[in-house]
C-alpha cells in the first residue's frame, strides 16, 4: 500500500516522519481555496481538506492523504497572509488574544473518504512592535495560517495551548494515525519512498 501525500508542506512530512511514515509520492492538488462568502472556519477548513482529497486520483494500491490548517479569530479566517503587510496585520490581530488553530484531515483509499477535524487553542502573549518587525524580517511567516508557525521563532509569542501541538502545527498525528490505520494502512516503519 502507497502513501500519497497531498501537500507540498515540508511540516506535514516532517510530522509523519516522527513515526516512520514516508510518502511515497507527493501530489499537491492545486484548487482554489478562497473561502465562501459568509463561511465559518471549521466549515471553510473542512470543505477545502475534501476538495484536496477529492483532486487526487488513484491507483487500486494507493492511500491518498490532505490536511488544511485554518487561523481562526472569532469568525474570522486567517489563511496564508499574501504578503508582509498583511502578515503584519494578522500578528496584531492577534497579539494578545486567543484564538483557534483548526486542522481538518483527509484520508481515501478508492472510492472511500474519512475526515477528521482537531480545533485547537492558542494563546499570543502581547507583541510589541519590534517583536512584529524582527518576525517579518525572518521570514517564517510566510505560507503559513495565521502568519506564524509555532514550531518557528513565534514559539516565543505562545505561552500557552490547549489541543493538539501537531494539529497547530498542520497535522494532528494521532489522528492522522487513526484515520490511516482505519483504511488498513501498516503504521510504524512505513517506508514507501
Amino acid at each position: 500500500m502507497k502513501l500519497i501525500l497531498g501537500s507540498g508542506s515540508p511540516r506535514r512530512r516532517e510530522i509523519l516522519a516522527q513515526v516512520g511514515i514516508t510518502p511515497a509520492e507527493i501530489r499537491a492538488p492545486n484548487i482554489d481555496e478562497t473561502p465562501l462568502k459568509k463561511e465559518l472556519p471549521l466549515e471553510y477548513c473542512r470543505r477545502i481538506a475534501e476538495k484536496k482529497i477529492q483532486a487526487l486520483e488513484l491507483a487500486d494500491d494507493e492511500i491518498a492523504l490532505c490536511a488544511d490548517t485554518t487561523v481562526a479569530l472569532g469568525r474570522r479566517i486567517l489563511g496564508k497572509p499574501s504578503d508582509r503587510k498583511e502578515a503584519s496585520s494578522f500578528l496584531s490581530l492577534l497579539s494578545g488574544r486567543r484564538h483557534k488553530v483548526i486542522t481538518c484531515v483527509a484520508v481515501k483509499k478508492q472510492n472511500q473518504v474519512k475526515v477528521k477535524d482537531v480545533i485547537s487553542v492558542v494563546k499570543m502573549k502581547v507583541l510589541s512592535f519590534q517583536e512584529i518587525e524582527a518576525y517579518l524580517d525572518s521570514g517564517d511567516w510566510e505560507g503559513k495560517a495565521g502568519g506564524y508557525g509555532i514550531q518557528g521563532p513565534a514559539a516565543s509569542f505562545i505561552p500557552w495551548i490547549s489541543g493538539s501541538y501537531t494539529g497547530i502545527v498542520g497535522l494532528p498525528l494521532t489522528e492522522t494515525i487513526n484515520l490511516l490505520g482505519s483504511l488498513k494502512y501498516p503504521i510504524f516503519g512505513s517506508k514507501d519512498g
